[in-house]
């Protein structure tokens, strides 16, 4: 089928198609290569500088080789939906995780760790606002229906993604998995906190979109672990007041 764009939109889109895949995309027509290998490795550099900084600890744990050649190939595959820098780590998590085969070479914990990065930042730039400190939950939180912030979010992972670093790189992941409260501080600092089961289902329920207070929502957590209602109604209190003056919830 002949192509029915206008010629100049043909132009643009084999100009494009090059600078994404030289490998496998002709050159354009009429354009010295010396120029298009200049425009490919401006395109390129932006793109890894972006994901650089959104994916620090990531690129730090790859071989230079193997961080570039992920960068190339999420450049070459991957069309972004979004015209917005910041949505371009967004972008290539939905590369990682949806598009691109595992590799032999991949670390176990590669789609975690990019994942936990990708929290970090879509926490940095979110819109939402903290709720003023609510004195009440500071006071006795027990009856007071309490809600989640949008700007804290309860992770379970299998590796200690927090933890990975050049210098600690697991192959296999733990027996107990790592469960985090990632979230936004007053300060508007991206803070974690490393965090039991129990904290996690404490911190699951309150997310869930019901209108029952805190000391029922413990009861039944304390049904669930077959403990003493006393010990959980104790402990989710003084979470609760922590979490209160932090933000996390309101």
């Amino acid at each position: 089928m002949s192509d029915m764009r206008p010629r100049f939109q043909s132009i643009q889109y084999g100009f494009a198609a090059y600078i994404r895949d030289p490998a496998r995309q002709p050159l354009p027509t009429g354009i010295a290569p010396t120029r298009m290998q200049m425009y490919r490795q401006l395109f390129f550099n932006n793109m890894e500088n972006f994901l650089a900084s959104g994916f620090p600890v990531l690129k730090a744990v790859l071989e230079p080789s193997y961080w570039h050649q992920l960068v190339r190939d999420f450049f070459a595959e991957h069309h972004n939906k979004t015209p917005l820098f910041v949505g371009i780590a967004g972008e290539f998590l939905d590369y990682l995780s949806l598009e691109r085969p595992g590799q032999p070479g991949d670390p176990a914990f590669l789609l975690e760790l990019a994942h936990y990065e990708w929290v970090e930042l879509a926490l940095e730039v979110s819109g939402e606002e903290l709720a003023p400190v609510n004195h009440a939950l500071v006071d006795d939180p027990l009856p007071h229906r309490v809600r989640l912030s949008a700007l804290a979010w309860p992770l379970v992972y299998r590796f200690p993604v927090h933890r990975i670093a050049p210098t600690y790189q697991p192959h296999e992941p733990p027996d107990t998995p790592t469960c985090l409260l990632v979230y936004r501080d007053r300060e508007d600092r991206v803070r974690f906190l490393e965090i039991s089961a129990a904290t996690y289902r404490l911190l699951e329920r309150l997310d869930a979109d019901d209108d029952d207070t805190l000391a029922v929502q413990l009861q039944r957590i304390a049904t669930e672990l077959g403990v003493a209602p006393d010990a959980i109604l104790q402990f989710g209190a003084d979470r609760v007041r922590d979490w209160a003056v932090r933000g996390i919830v309101a």
